[in-house]
C-alpha cells in the first residue's frame, strides 16, 4: 500500500521534526561531554596515552568514515528503518560505554557509537527532505534541525558538569538512553518511511574505499593540527586522496554506485557543497585559536571562557531562525553572500585583539562571524538536499555531512599551522631563560605558560609576555587568512548561485514540488 506526501507539511510532519531533532541534539552533546569526564575516566580505567587518544578520537573517525555508506544504505533499506536501527544501537552502546570496566572495552563501545552515530545525521536530514516538499517549509525545518545540533554543543558541557558533580564518569553516556527510547517509540508513529524504489545492490568495495579514504584524510588533518606536518600525517593524506580517487572512479563505472557523481554536474549542488565546506573550515580552526587566546592570553578560567562562548551561540541560533524568513523574500545567493560579507568583517575584527585589548574585539568579531555565516549553513544545506532527487536524498545528506567533517578537520590543520608557524618565528625568549625552558616555550603557548611558572617572577613574566605577543601575532595572521577565505566564499555565492530563486517563489524547481511515493 502506498500514500503520497502532501505538498505542504501538516502537524504530523512538524511533530516528526521534533523527533528528528532528538538524535541530532544527542550527537552534538556526545561530541563535547567526554572531555569533561576525561579526568575521572583516566583515574578509574588508567588508560595509556595511546588508549586515551583512541577513546577520544575513534568516535569522530568512524562517524566521518561511515557517513557516505550509511546515507546510501538508508536510500536502499529505508531512512526511517536505518534511523531506528542506528538509534537502538546507539542506546545499547551508550550503556556499554557507561559501564565499561576497561579502556579496551570503552574504545570498543565508542567505536560502536561512531558507527551508530553515522546512521543518524544522514537519516534525519534525508527524512526532512522527503517530509517537507514546500521549499519554504523545508528551509525552516532545516534551520530548526540545525538549532538542535547547535543547542547540543551548548548543553553538552552543562549537562556533563551536572552529572559529574553527582555521579560517576559513565553517567554522561546514559543521557542517550531515554532520548533513544523516545525515538524508538515515536519514530514509527510520526515518521514516514522513504527509500529509493530501485536501489540496486550494495557494492562492498565501494564501502571499503569510502571508509578507508575518508578516515585516512581526517586522521591526517587532525594529526597535522595537533603535531605539525610530519611524514606520517602527510602519508595518510596522500593515501586517503588516492583511495578516494579510486572510489570516485569506481562510482562512475559500476551499475549501482553508492554515490551518484552526476550530482556534481548541478551547479546548485556542487557550489553549495564547496562554499559550505569553506565556511565550515573557518569555524573550528579559529575556534581552537580563540579558546587558547581566552585562557592563555587573557587568563580566563575554562568556565569563564565557556561562558563567553554563549554570545556566539545566541548569534548562531538567531541567524538560523532568521535565514528561512529572509530566503522567502530574497534569493539565497543574496542572503548568503551579504551574510558571508558580514562574517568576513567579523573575522577581520579578530586582528584587533591583543594581550591588553580585553574581550570586546573577540566577542564582537565572533558574534559577527557566526551571524553572517549561519544563513549560508542553513541555505547551503537546503540547496544541497533539494538539488538531489528524492531517491538519492540519503547519499546527498551524507555527502553534505562528510564535506563538513572534512572542512572542520582541514580548518584545524590549516589555521593551527599558520598560527604555529608565526608563533615559532616570533617567539624569541628573553635573555637568561634556560635552554630547556626556552625549547618548551618555543613549541606552544601552553608550554610557555608551564615553563614560565617554574622561573623566577620577573623572568617568568617576561617569557610569558613574549609568548603571548607571539601567539597573538599568529592569531592575527590566521584571522586575516580566514577573512579572505570567507570573502571569497561570499563572491562565489553571489556569482554562481544567483539563479536560485527565493523559497517563496511559486516556480521553485518542479521536481521539489512533486510528491514521492513512500511505504506507509
Amino acid at each position: 500500500m502506498t500514500s503520497e506526501i502532501p505538498a505542504r507539511a501538516g502537524r504530523r510532519e512538524w511533530a516528526g521534526l521534533a523527533v528528528l531533532v532528538l538524535p541530532t541534539l544527542l550527537i552534538s552533546i556526545d561530541m563535547s561531554v567526554l572531555h569533561l569526564a576525561q579526568p575521572e575516566l583516566s583515574a578509574d580505567l588508567r588508560p595509556s596515552s595511546s588508549q586515551l587518544l583512541w577513546i577520544n578520537d575513534v568516535y569522530g573517525f568512524l562517524i566521518a568514515g561511515f557517513l557516505i555508506t550509511m546515507g546510501s544504505l538508508g536510500d536502499r533499506i529505508g531512512r526511517r528503518r536505518l534511523l531506528l536501527i542506528g538509534g537502538t544501537a546507539f542506546g545499547i552502546a551508550s550503556v556499554l560505554a557507561a559501564y565499561a570496566p576497561s579502556a579496551e572495552l570503552l574504545i570498543l563501545a565508542r567505536a560502536v557509537l561512531g558507527v551508530a552515530g553515522a546512521t543518524l545525521m544522514p537519516s534525519t536530514l534525508s527524512l526532512i527532505r522527503n517530509m517537507f516538499w514546500d521549499p519554504a517549509q523545508r528551509t525552516r525545518a532545516i534551520s530548526l534541525w540545525m538549532i538542535g545540533f547547535s543547542g547540543g554543543m551548548v548543553l553538552g558541557p552543562l549537562v556533563g558538569g551536572v552529572l559529574l558533580e553527582y555521579f560517576w564518569w559513565g553517567s554522561v553516556f546514559l543521557v542517550a538512553v531515554p532520548v533513544m527510547a523516545v525515538l524508538a517509540v515515536l519514530g514509527p508513529l510520526l515518521l514516514p518511511e522513504s527509500r529509493d524504489p530501485a536501489p540496486g545492490r550494495v557494492d562492498p568495495a565501494s564501502v571499503l574505499l569510502s571508509l578507508t579514504g575518508v578516515i585516512a584524510m581526517i586522521y591526517g588533518f587532525k594529526e597535522i593540527a595537533a603535531y605539525g606536518a610530519g611524514a606520517g600525517p602527510v602519508a595518510a593524506l596522500a593515501a586517503g586522496a588516492v583511495i578516494l580517487a579510486v572510489f570516485a572512479r569506481r562510482q562512475r563505472r559500476i551499475a549501482d554506485p553508492m554515490l551518484d557523481l552526476r550530482l556534481f554536474a548541478q551547479r546548485r549542488f556542487s557550489v553549495s557543497l564547496g562554499v559550505l565546506m569553506l565556511v565550515i573550515l573557518v569555524g573550528p580552526g579559529m575556534g581552537m585559536l580563540t579558546a587558547q587566546y581566552l585562557q592563555l592570553v587573557l587568563g580566563l578560567s575554562p568556565l569563564e571562557a565557556g561562558l563567553w562562548a554563549l554570545p556566539q551561540s545566541a548569534a548562531i541560533i538567531a541567524a538560523f531562525l532568521a535565514a528561512p524568513a529572509l530566503a522567502r523574500r530574497f534569493r539565497p545567493a543574496m542572503v548568503s553572500a551579504i551574510g558571508l560579507g558580514i562574517g568576513a568583517a567579523g573575522i577581520a575584527v579578530l586582528t584587533r585583539t591583543g594581550a591588553d585589548s580585553g574581550l570586546v574585539p573577540l566577542v564582537v568579531g565572533q558574534a559577527l562571524f557566526f551571524v553572517g555565516a549561519s544563513p549560508m549553513v542553513v541555505l547551503g544545506t537546503d540547496m544541497i538536499i533539494a538539488a538531489a532527487p528524492p531517491e538519492r536524498a540519503g547519499a546527498a545528506s551524507a555527502l553534505s555531512e562528510t564535506a563538513q567533517e572534512f572542512g572542520g578537520a582541514l580548518g584545524l590543520a590549516v589555521f593551527g599551522s599558520i598560527a604555529a608557524a608565526v608563533y615559532r618565528a616570533e617567539m624569541d625568549a628573553p635573555a637568561g631563560v634556560p635552554a630547556e625552558a626556552e625549547q618548551a616555550a618555543r613549541d606552544t603557548l601552553g608550554g610557555a605558560a608551564e615553563a614560565a611558572s617554574r622561573l623566577p617572577g620577573g623572568l617568568g613574566d617576561a617569557l610569558l609576555a613574549t609568548a603571548r605577543e607571539a601567539f597573538t601575532g599568529g592569531l592575527h595572521l590566521a584571522a586575516a587568512a580566514a577573512a579572505v577565505l570567507v570573502a571569497v566564499a561570499a563572491v562565489l555565492t553571489a556569482v554562481l548561485l544567483r539563479g536560485v530563486p527565493a523559497t517563496g517563489h511559486a516556480q521553485d524547481a518542479v521536481d521539489e514540488r512533486e510528491p514521492s511515493t513512500v511505504a506507509s
